[in-house]
């Protein structure tokens, strides 16, 4: 995670994001400690490097690692009790912000650090919008982390310095996905991947009857007067994604 001197923006970006909290972290991570961390990214010499960076200097209890959305839902249901989600927004299950918009419906109580090798300005605006706590580029150093994970934990954010103005579309779309609970947010998922109700009943251990339930209050809250309005919204959720495709649809809602 570490490299030479390199003038690049990407890299002046990173060196920024290091100075601008560097004094006060170091003063705060020897009386720091986290009871249990979870690190979601589907290479597993990337979380080994993250889980040495913050072993360094700051005391860390349990740590668990999971490769995949299915993976971290499990993990979260059996260890509720963790403090601090590091997450990779391209693990296997996930629809490029799905996985963050799921985490915070499921759990709000959990800070949120996206790590992730996409560092445009404006799906880390993005990530921000979405709910997260920080963003630490991939390409970071290893103080980067300590840095990110000091603030946060201190209950404040930390955010490479950002050149992509707020958007009112993602908000709004933050918004309408705010509205449903977990469990439609899984079923919306399903929907985006084209699966039936038989089929998304089968894949959550629901009724069928239940998911059908579920789909009509979704369109509901989601104001959308079909299936493939809905699942163009989740398509938003790419990193690049538009933020409002069911505007450009016939008879979409606004």
């Amino acid at each position: 995670m570490e490299g030479g001197e390199d003038n690049s923006p990407t890299t002046g970006s990173n060196n920024a994001l290091v100075l601008g909290h560097r004094r006060a972290a170091r003063a705060t991570l020897a009386a720091m400690s986290l009871a249990r961390v979870l690190v979601a990214d589907d290479h597993p010499l990337f979380r080994a490097a993250v889980l040495h960076a913050l072993r360094e200097e700051i005391e860390v209890g349990q740590t668990l690692e999971v490769a995949s959305v299915s993976a971290l839902t499990e993990a979260l249901a059996v260890h509720p009790d963790v403090d601090l989600v590091l997450l990779d927004l391209t693990m296997p299950g996930a629809r490029g912000f799905s996985s963050l918009v799921w985490l915070r419906g499921e759990r709000p109580d959990i800070p949120v650090i996206v790590i992730s090798s996409n560092d445009h300005p404006r799906v880390i605006r993005r990530a921000q919008q979405f709910g997260a706590a920080g963003f630490i580029p991939k390409s970071a150093p290893a103080e980067a982390i300590r840095t990110a994970v000091t603030a946060v934990m201190g209950g404040d954010t930390c955010f490479p310095p950002l050149a992509a103005e707020r958007s009112e579309r993602d908000a709004q779309l933050a918004a309408r996905l705010a509205r449903l609970t977990p469990q439609q947010f899984r079923v919306l998922l399903c929907v985006a991947d084209g699966l039936l109700n038989k089929q998304i009943a089968y894949e959550l251990g629901l009724a069928e009857n239940t998911v059908k339930v579920h789909v009509t209050a979704i369109l509901k809250k989601l104001e959308c007067n079909s299936r493939t309005q809905a699942a163009l919204l989740v398509k938003a959720l790419e990193p690049e994604g538009d933020p409002d495709p069911a505007s450009d649809t016939s008879g979409g809602a606004s």
